[in-house]
């Protein structure tokens, strides 16, 4: 089992570590007692996780007070699921000595994560993800968040996680649309860090898509080293973490545009292509760079088109909408280079005009 460590400079003397192995869940629960001795612990998992067997093989024997998010997904995402989790708690007589554990994909770790923020003003949580996205993304850096009927991640909070353990042998029960999609949040990371990492997706595409654990384990091991990285530079995302939402302005607009019939990595994929449209227009980018990464995304089988159904007009409302707007509309991340994320004077995103943001969007 492999290990990273992440530092939280906003928080004193406060870190977490990352384990990242296959076929790990079993001995998770024995590392968790060891590390979280006197903490009573509460389990956050939805009904895919609990249907496909990971819950057993992570209590065991064990007797756990247990909540099952039922929808499974972003239908449940919402303050009414995070009220229930919180009372269960507290039928279940637990207090600010507990510790919530968070498993299953990035719904159940934002819902988890948000409740853990909340309940007795707040208690830890272990992030145990097992999907493309989560393990790529959404369990490493504390954000936390529901949605609001309106717009994706309305409330939240930044709750960093006690501990994330990733076992990549639980991807092989994600279904193959979930699994395609949540990789594209490894090509933003490759995007905005690592031209290498790039290469290594191009190179390995075959053998991620085919889940060979190895390959699986390295992808999570340069997804949470360039994760971890940004996050330990801006915990609270004031500046540079801001270069993580690549593709997530107009893609958050996509997918809730979409009423989460489109997955989130599928909504970021065309969010991204939608960067590489605007890089273009100004002058950042070139045709050549914008066709390797449409490749990419096209050999991983996501959209990189606009469902004709999604309106212009409502993706631009949505994105005045964004929780990151100043004055009504969104700052963009963009990207210079493969592996290099574009910054004016010190900003990570930068201001972009709507007239240019509706031209790409009717291209697209």
């Amino acid at each position: 089992m492999s290990e990273h460590e992440v530092k939280i400079p906003a928080r004193q003397a406060r870190s977490y570590a990352i384990r990242i192995g296959s076929d790990i869940l079993g001995s998770v629960w024995p590392q968790m007692d060891a590390e979280f001795p006197k903490r009573g612990k509460f389990v956050v998992t939805d009904r895919n996780l609990a249907s496909a067997g990971h819950l057993d093989r992570l209590l065991g024997q064990r007797q756990v007070a247990t909540f099952v998010i039922d929808p499974p997904g972003e239908t449940s995402k919402h303050v009414n699921t995070v009220i229930s989790i919180v009372e269960a708690m507290e039928k279940a007589y637990l207090g600010r000595d507990s510790l919530i554990v968070a498993l299953g994909g990035g719904t159940v770790g934002d819902i988890a994560g948000f409740a853990a923020a909340i309940f007795k003003r707040g208690v830890p949580v272990v992030q145990i993800p097992t999907t493309t996205v989560a393990q790529a993304d959404s369990a490493v850096g504390g954000k936390t968040g529901v949605d609001s009927s309106i717009s994706k991640n309305a409330f939240g909070a930044f709750w960093h996680p006690a501990a994330v353990y990733i076992d990549v042998a639980t991807l092989n029960t994600l279904d193959e649309r979930q699994f395609r999609a949540g990789l594209v949040e490894s090509v933003k990371h490759a995007l905005i860090a690592d031209s290498q990492y790039f290469d290594f997706l191009e190179d390995k595409l075959n053998d991620v898509l085919e889940r060979k654990l190895d390959v699986l384990e390295e992808l999570a091991r340069y997804n949470c080293r360039i994760k971890g990285n940004v996050v330990e530079a801006d915990p609270n995302e004031q500046n540079q973490r801001r270069m993580l939402n690549y593709g997530h302005t107009i893609g958050h607009a996509v997918e809730a545009a979409s009423g989460f019939e489109l997955l989130h990595g599928e909504a970021i994929a065309i969010g991204i292509i939608a960067a590489g449209m605007i890089e273009i227009e100004l002058q950042l980018g070139r045709p050549d760079r914008l066709d390797r990464i449409r490749r990419i995304l096209e050999k991983l089988g996501v959209p990189v088109k606009l469902p004709h159904n999604l309106a212009e007009d409502e993706l631009i409302d949505l994105m005045k909408r964004d929780k990151k707007a100043v004055n009504k509309w969104p700052r963009f991340v963009l990207i210079s280079e493969i592996g290099g994320v574009f910054c004016r004077q010190g900003q990570w995103a930068v201001e972009v005009d709507p007239d240019v943001v509706a031209k790409v969007l009717q291209k697209l």
